[in-house]
């Protein structure tokens, strides 16, 4: 099982049941049969956005935050993800065109929304293709240079 689909079975976990701890997450993985430690869980919730709340009934829960501006995700969490899905970073006026492998875009699309970058006003993710939209202020030849800065792309041009 993939990094990516463990996460996204601990957000519909999350989603579905009263979760209060990572440990009680590890529990449900075992008897799914997806070995998980306690760490690598801790991480996912760290990377997925959530935030621990009382709900209305008084019981402490794990949530996914419901805005990326509550909770965003670290810079480094989307240096990772662009270093490991981003082939190509292009752009058009305000317009940045972001090129991953099939079936990928979601993944750097949710971390770019996430991350709540100033000068980003949204993004459209395909299957390979992500539309991401730039301020008039920041423009899309700044992004696109600040995307490739996070996803290596600069640095594998040069090694050339």
């Amino acid at each position: 099982m993939t990094k990516a689909q463990r996460q996204h079975r601990i957000a519909a976990m999350i989603d579905r049941e009263v979760i209060s701890t990572a440990a009680q997450i590890v529990s449900r993985l075992h008897e799914e049969g997806i070995s998980a430690t306690q760490a690598t869980v801790t991480r996912d919730l760290q990377e997925l956005g959530t935030v621990k709340i009382r709900d209305e009934h008084g019981v402490r829960r794990i949530v996914m935050a419901a805005s990326p501006k509550l909770a965003p995700a670290p810079l480094d969490h989307l240096r990772r993800v662009m270093g490991e899905w981003v082939v190509n970073v292009e752009h058009s006026a305000n317009l940045v065109v972001v090129r991953t492998p099939p079936g990928c875009a979601h993944v750097v699309a949710s971390a770019l929304d996430r991350s709540a970058l100033p000068g980003v006003l949204g993004s459209v993710a395909g299957d390979d293709t992500i539309l991401v939209v730039a301020t008039g202020a920041l423009g899309g030849d700044a992004l696109t240079a600040q995307f490739r800065a996070l996803a290596g792309l600069d640095e594998l041009s040069e090694a050339k």
